[in-house]
């Protein structure tokens, strides 16, 4: 299928496939965030992956696969821990880190002799991975560096000029990036990246020792950088404590500013503050937070405030990705 004059949105899965395996990259829903989708498999679809989003070419990948079979193709050895996981949250919002297979090449690793794997669960990209029996490399469907898409119309709105196909699979139903574990080795686990599937979690289905201090090479993953999912506007962390005497001290500046917070609006909100009350369910927070986000930059906000989520559930990886936001 030629899209070299267009820039379209579809819903059918066999459009996407055909796409493809023409080499051509293809935006996919997934249930954590869009992916920008290239077949793992051919090397000049993956450099395109790298053009597109700017993306430093020592900065891995994730591969998405169909199932945990084709996904232990793309390792050299699967560990009990592994296994274990993957048994009990695939498919799902869990990335697991083992030693890279020669079905894998560097590029898509950074360079590096680990390869990091998952079975995303949404129906549409689960039908695109069964039709075209190959991986995937998906990274978040913006530039590098941006706020993640959690909807069709927001990877349009990142890349206005380019021809991409968007498999339109409605919003995700995380809204934030998957849960990063390192499984290299055979005597613990590690987070490197905190997501929906939590410590609990792992301890859960680990026990409690599984998160002791693993040995070996550190390894880059996706999202980790010390900045990373930022707007454009200057994002401002707060405890709901210090909410009240922020607006207080600021209301002279009148700057455009976006105020995230569970706490209901007050009679009198402070010029140039557009006050989003939201949902004290963590979860809920999560489906919202980059939608927010992109938001304030279409409004040209100069600042977004945001009350500091619980650390209950996925309130820790929200708060990691606000941290990483506010650099």
């Amino acid at each position: 299928m030629d899209i070299s004059s267009k820039r379209l949105i579809t819903r059918s899965v066999r459009e996407a496939a055909q796409a493809l395996l023409a080499g051509q990259l293809v935006a996919i829903p997934t249930e954590t965030v869009y992916g920008l989708a290239a077949d793992a498999t051919n090397p000049k679809a993956v450099a395109s992956v790298f053009a597109l989003k700017g993306r430093p070419a020592d900065h891995p990948l994730i591969v998405h696969c169909s199932s945990a079979a084709q996904a232990w193709q793309c390792v050299q050895v699967v560990t009990p821990a592994a296994r274990r996981l993957a048994d009990a949250f695939w498919p799902g919002p869990l990335t697991l880190v083992l030693p890279r297979s020669a079905a894998i090449s560097p590029a898509i690793t950074g360079g590096q002799a680990s390869v990091a794997i998952r079975v995303p669960d949404h129906p549409l990209t689960c039908q695109l991975l069964a039709e075209i029996e190959r991986p995937l490399v998906a990274p978040s469907a913006n530039l590098f560096g941006r706020v993640s898409p959690t909807n069709a119309a927001h990877v349009q709105d990142e890349f206005p000029d380019t021809p991409l196909l968007i498999l339109d699979g409605g919003p995700c139903d995380v809204g934030i990036e998957s849960t990063i574990v390192d499984c290299r080795s055979d005597a613990s686990v590690r987070i490197l990246r905190p997501g929906k599937i939590t410590q609990q979690h792992l301890i859960e289905e680990l026990g409690a020792g599984c998160l002791e201090a693993a040995a070996g090479t550190p390894v880059r993953v996706s999202g980790a950088l010390p900045a990373h999912y930022a707007p454009q506007a200057q994002v401002i962390l707060l405890a709901a404590s210090e909410l009240g005497s922020w607006c207080e001290s600021h209301a002279r500046a009148a700057l455009p500013t976006l105020l995230i917070t569970t706490a209901p609006p007050p009679r009198e909100i402070p010029a140039g503050i557009n006050w989003y009350s939201v949902s004290t369910d963590t979860s809920q927070f999560a489906r919202e937070m980059y939608a927010l986000f992109r938001r304030a930059d279409r409004e040209s906000c100069q600042r977004i405030v945001v009350e500091l989520p619980s650390v209950e559930g996925i309130g820790l990886a929200l708060r990691d990705r606000l941290q990483r936001a506010a650099k």
